[in-house]
């Protein structure tokens, strides 16, 4: 369980195949206190720590998580947002995050906005009945909330903070980008009881 409050922007040290699956070896400034068999959200893909050394880890990305996710985009260099699990008695500054990435949006807008920014993704419609005005995404791991649905082109907005910007990958965002999303697990597990 994650709650989409992005610890660190790490750093894609190298990119193997191993058959169908991708291995990562990443970098970030915690290392010591990464175990082997850890769970990591990378991007807000929950991924399993399975190396370890001085100066990386490693995880898995499985041929599953790579149809669903932006993971086959990754190069060596690429920054993505990091987040460990949550710990039992940890605030919950974000929302229930999974790291299950039910798909990918794309970036179809970018506004400043004199302090702040805002985004539009556009969505494929089978997602709209997860999407609630002022209800939480996550976008590449980040938990945000919903400013506006515009239900004639399948897009939302959300609105990013300065600091969000700066410690995020969301800096590096450009139109026509593909972006990892998990819809709110509320919002999915209501919708599967009380669908018609």
């Amino acid at each position: 369980m994650f709650t989409g409050i992005i610890e660190e922007v790490g750093i894609v040290k190298k990119i193997k195949k191993n058959k169908k699956n991708l291995i990562l070896e990443m970098h970030v400034s915690f290392l010591k206190e990464i175990q082997i068999n850890q769970s990591i959200a990378h991007n807000g893909a929950c991924l399993t720590v399975i190396e370890l050394s001085s100066e990386s880890y490693s995880v898995c990305v499985i041929n599953e998580t790579i149809k669903m996710t932006n993971m086959s985009l990754l190069k060596e260099g690429s920054l993505i947002n990091i987040e460990r699990c949550l710990a039992i008695g940890d605030r919950l500054d974000g929302h229930f995050v999974q790291g299950h990435i039910d798909s990918t949006v794309k970036c179809v807008r970018i506004q400043e906005e004199n302090g702040s920014w805002r985004f539009t993704f556009q969505y494929l419609k089978k997602y709209a009945k997860y999407l609630t005005p002022k209800g939480s995404v996550t976008l590449n791991g980040v938990s945000l909330t919903i400013a506006k649905i515009h239900d004639s082109d399948n897009c939302f907005e959300v609105s990013i903070i300065p600091y969000t910007f700066d410690h995020t990958n969301f800096k590096l965002i450009k139109v026509g980008d593909s972006i990892n999303v998990e819809f709110d697990i509320i919002t999915k597990q209501i919708t599967r009881l009380y669908k018609d």
